[in-house]
Order: C-alpha cells, then structure tokens, then sequence
C-alpha cells in the first residue's frame, strides 16, 4: 500500500463516430498523464456514445424505420472486443504508462453492451465489465451482462474495480464487490443528477474504498446535424452536464465535483486509509452477518448456445479471499467448484 496520484477525465463523446472520439481520448490521457496519474478513468460509454434524448423510434406495439436506422448507426459506432479499436486504446494507456479504464459500447454480434475496459500501463487489455441492468429505455438497445464480469483486479495500486452508472444502487452487486476486497471503485457514468454525489460518497464510505467517478460533458455539438434528440438544437445545448468527482474511503470528496464544462480531476490517494477506514467498518468482516444473511453470486458465463458444452467468458481474475456471508456459483464443466468467495 502507498501513495498514488488518480485521475478522471470529464469529456463528450463525438456521438456516431468513433474515430474523432478516439483521437479526442488519446488527447485526454496526454493531459492527465501530466498530471502524474497512474490511473486514468473515463465516463460509461465514451467510446461508442450514450445517445441522450433518443427514442429510436419506438413505442408500445410500434417501431419505424428511421430507429431502426439510427440503431444501426449506433451498431456501427460500436466496436468489438478485443479490436482494431481496443488495441489503439492500449496504446493510450502504454504512453502515458498508467492504468486506463473506460466505458465503451461493446458489440457482440448484433448485440450492443455498456461495457468497462481496463489496460495496464504495458498497453494490454486486462479485463472488461459489462453492465448488468441496464437503465429503464436503455434496455431497448443495451443487452444484459452476467456474473462472469464481474472482475476486481490485483494492480500494485491495489484491488481494482468498479460499477457502471445505476448498477452502483444495486446493493448485492456492491456487497459483491466488498467481499471481493475492491480498494479502488471506478464508476464511469453519464448521471449528471446532484444525487449521484450522495450516491458516491456512500459507495465510498460503506465501502471503504477510494471512488473515481467520471461523467461525460456533452454538448449538442458533439453530435450529428440529424441527432433528434429532445433537448433542442443549438450547439451550445448542454445535455450531460458532468459532475466528476473523486472520493476517499472515509467518504471526504478530494476532487470535484466539477459541472458545465470539461476537465480532468485529480488526486493523490494513500491507499492506507482504506484499512484506516475498515477498523470500525468492514462489511464483508466484523461488520457482517453470515448467520443471518447470506448472498449468492453466480458468475457463470450465460449464453443462449452451447456448442461443444463450451462457453467463453473473458474473465480470469482468481477469485477473492473467502468473506463472511458470501458464496459464489461457478461453472464445474469448467473445472471449477463451488465455494465460498466471492
């Protein structure tokens, strides 16, 4: 454990296209790794855009072709991991020699997910999250991701890992993110609401853990001449307002919040006080209670199909330290068993 300096990038997408928001990132990360940080977090799905005000096209008993058509358009901003895209990003993360983690709109056949990323400073991809609930509409153009990732990460920085936007109000994913020993929470988001601070503050004080949430700051030129959002035409029209901010384990914020414009918060962390924190508040230890609740974790790899008895998830991050009234469902076709741990 020691001192290290994090940061969290507040910026728009280019909605509908990838490639002019992928030279805007790679400028980001230049500018925080001025800051020295070893850790660089972006907002939920930055690369591949979250589509604020569309409806694309459908209603109860009803869609129509010009959704259909900005679907697609969505499909296509969207990119595959691994991939071309994924691999030049690894090499945002090996210039600036610090971890990255990021939201993306990962596509998976004809399937759109919220998906988190996570580099090393070597460049290479580590992991990926992909959003489990997905948010009231954004069910109509997001699938559902499993338990399979669900990963926290060993880095020397400490335990790594996070929730996107609204799953960190699930309370079971966040008991399974503690019992999995997360020092670092990551929350990209695109919740610009003022309740998302009182949100965060929790998250880092229940959990004992440091909070680096990044939002987007989008403007209306950010995106396409034909985006039918809702919130009006002028360029200047703010439709996610940021709201960033950096959080401590005893939840005293260190960074932000920042609102109405781009920015890039840091922080120097001392990741002793997130012991500091659990002597009087652990919640998967001395604070639990297995022998009256008790929470199952499946993070078995779903799939629709199973060819050959196979299914891949990309998750390999070794399962956490056994914790009080937590157990996990493991795939035993696998060779795994089923233990406690989460």
């Amino acid at each position: 454990m020691g001192k290290y300096q994090v940061a969290v990038v507040q910026a728009g997408s280019r909605v509908f296209d990838t490639a002019a928001t992928l030279d805007r990132m790679e400028a980001r990360c230049r500018e925080a790794a001025q800051t020295g940080a070893q850790l660089i977090v972006f907002p939920e799905a930055y690369v591949g855009g979250y589509p604020k005000g569309l409806d694309f096209g459908a209603r109860v008993g009803m869609r129509s072709a010009e959704g259909r058509n900005d679907f697609l358009r969505y499909w296509q901003s969207a990119i595959e991991v691994p991939g071309p895209e994924v691999a030049r990003i690894g090499t945002f993360a090996k210039q600036a020699q610090a971890y990255l983690v990021a939201g993306v709109i990962e596509r998976d056949g004809a399937t759109l997910y919220c998906t988190m990323l996570y580099w090393g400073p070597d460049g290479a991809l580590m992991d990926r999250h992909r959003k489990l609930m997905p948010t009231a509409s954004e069910r109509l153009v997001w699938g559902m991701g499993d338990g399979s990732t669900l990963p926290v990460l060993d880095t020397p920085l400490g335990r790594l890992g996070g929730a996107i936007c609204w799953e960190n109000y699930m309370p079971a994913l966040r008991m399974t993110m503690y019992a999995k020993g997360i020092g670092i929470w990551c929350a990209p988001t695109v919740d610009d609401r003022d309740m998302w601070q009182s949100s965060m503050r929790h998250i880092a004080y229940e959990g004992r853990c440091f909070v680096l949430s990044a939002c987007q700051y989008l403007t209306r030129d950010g995106c396409p001449p034909d985006y039918a959002g809702i919130a009006g035409d002028a360029p200047d029209t703010v439709l996610i307002r940021g709201g960033s901010v950096i959080v401590s384990p005893l939840g005293e914020v260190l960074a932000g919040p920042v609102y109405g414009k781009e920015a890039i918060l840091s922080a120097e962390i001392d990741t002793d006080d997130i012991v500091r924190g659990k002597f009087d508040l652990d919640v998967t230890g001395h604070y639990a209670r297995p022998d009256v609740f008790e929470l199952k974790v499946d993070t078995r790899a779903r799939s629709a199909v199973s060819i050959g008895g196979s299914q891949h998830a990309m998750n390999s991050t070794p399962a956490a330290a056994p914790a009080a009234g937590i157990s996990s469902v493991r795939d035993e076709a696998a060779g795994a068993d089923t233990s406690a741990g989460a």
